[in-house]
């Protein structure tokens, strides 16, 4: 079960991660870093991606019952 979770809910962490990814980046070019996780756009937007990840795969599995 939690692969099929995994699966159905890549999309929305891989769509948070390159968006943040873009975004942080475009940000810490213009000299603002204050946010990111160890000074680091990539680490930060990890954690952004996985986090959407996580709540992505909640809301599927609270779905899945009804």
């Amino acid at each position: 079960m939690l692969g099929y979770l995994v699966v159905k809910s890549a999309g929305a962490g891989l769509g948070v991660f390159l968006g943040s990814l873009i975004g942080l980046g475009i940000r810490k070019r213009g000299g603002k870093t204050e946010g990111l996780i160890a000074g680091s756009v990539l680490l930060t937007s990890l954690v952004a991606g996985l986090l959407g990840l996580s709540v992505m795969m909640l809301v599927t599995y609270l779905g899945m019952g009804t």
